[in-house]
Formats: C-alpha cells, structure tokens, sequence
C-alpha cells in the first residue's frame, strides 16, 4: 500500500513539471508533436527508472555520512556527501549515453528528430531531481526509490505528450497572431499546472 500510495503521488502530486517546474527547457521544445514527445518521455522514464536504484545504492553504501562503516571502524567516521552531485550526473550521463546509442541504432528517425535533447536529457533537471529528492527523502529501500523514479518519470511523460497533443490541435485552431507559438504554450501550460494542483488536495 505504501508503494501505491508514493506511486500515485508521485505521478500526480509531486509532478516534476507541474510541482516543480523541472525539466522544463526540453518539456516545451520537444513537446510540438506527440510522436517526438513519446520518444522523449519514455527514454525520461527508462533514465529515472534505472538512474534512481543505482544512485540510492551509491548514497547508501559511500556518500551519505557513515555509509563507509561496512568497509571498518575506520571508515565510519568519512563524509562523501559533499561527491554527491558529481555521482549521480555522472551515473545519469553513463545512462543517457546508452540510451542514446539504442535509439540511434534502433529508431534513427526519432533520433533525428529529438536532435540536441536527446543527449540533453543527462542535464534534464528532472532526472537530477528525481536523484536529489530521493537522498531527501531518506527512502527505506532500493524498492522505493525504483517506484518513486517510476512515478516521476510517468508523471513527466503524461505531461509532455498532454501537451504536445493540445499543440497538435492548437496548430489548426483559430489562434489570435501575438499568442501563436510559445504564447498560446505559456497559457496552456499553465492551465494545466492549475488542474494538477486539484490532485494536491488527494491524501495518500
């Protein structure tokens, strides 16, 4: 039940965009069709779900104050956190980089079409995030921080591919010229923000 509830939570309640405003440089880029926005939001998914687990365990067992105790008496009294920023980019640029030779071999097309934010997605602050909030937080286990990087990482890809479907059909709505583009986004964005602030109100 705990796992449902930060699952849920996570997905809705602590969005990265909504909540947040993480990731936010690549969600309004990318987010012009619902195809390219597909691509981006399951390789955002695939990132956090295997970053988070791998992150947890290294703040666990070498960042965190004491977390050397396992190697000896001497060891116990070591503080690695200040590392803890350099760790974990450097484990989401380790993934992003497969990831980004997958797609190139196995899917060229959206790899062309996600261009610059593909390999972006190691400096997306919602991967970097999902990491930060998971050290906050003080999970239990590697089980809730797989399940939390799952839930962040739906809840981004809902976001984005909801807003590349109402830009999809904004481009052939009657939009007055100075809000075409970004303008008319901005706004969308925006009233979508609000109706994910009613899911705030949800206890878990």
């Amino acid at each position: 039940m705990e796992y449902l509830s930060l699952f849920v939570k996570s997905i809705f309640v602590d969005n990265m965009i909504f909540a947040y405003f993480l990731g936010m440089c690549s969600y309004l880029a990318v987010s012009k069709n619902v195809k390219t926005a597909n691509g981006l939001g399951v390789a955002v998914i695939f990132v956090l779900l295997v970053t988070l687990p791998i992150n947890y365990l290294l703040n666990k067992y070498l960042l965190q104050p004491g977390a050397l105790a396992w190697l000896g008496d001497k060891y116990a009294a070591l503080d690695l956190s200040f590392l803890s920023y350099i760790v974990f980019i450097a484990v989401i640029a380790a993934i992003v980089q497969v990831v980004e030779m997958v797609v190139e071999k196995f899917a060229p097309a959206l790899y062309s079409s996600l261009g610059i934010f593909l390999p972006l997605i190691a400096v997306n602050c919602a991967i970097l995030g999902g990491s930060l909030f998971m050290q906050e937080r003080a999970f239990a286990n590697v089980g809730e921080s797989a399940v939390y990087a799952l839930g962040s990482g739906i809840g981004w890809y809902l976001a984005i591919v909801a807003l590349a479907a109402i830009r999809e059909k904004t481009a052939y709505s009657n939009v007055p010229a100075p809000l075409k583009g970004l303008g008319i986004t901005f706004i969308t964005v925006g009233l979508m923000g609000i109706a994910f602030m009613t899911f705030m109100g949800i206890k878990l």
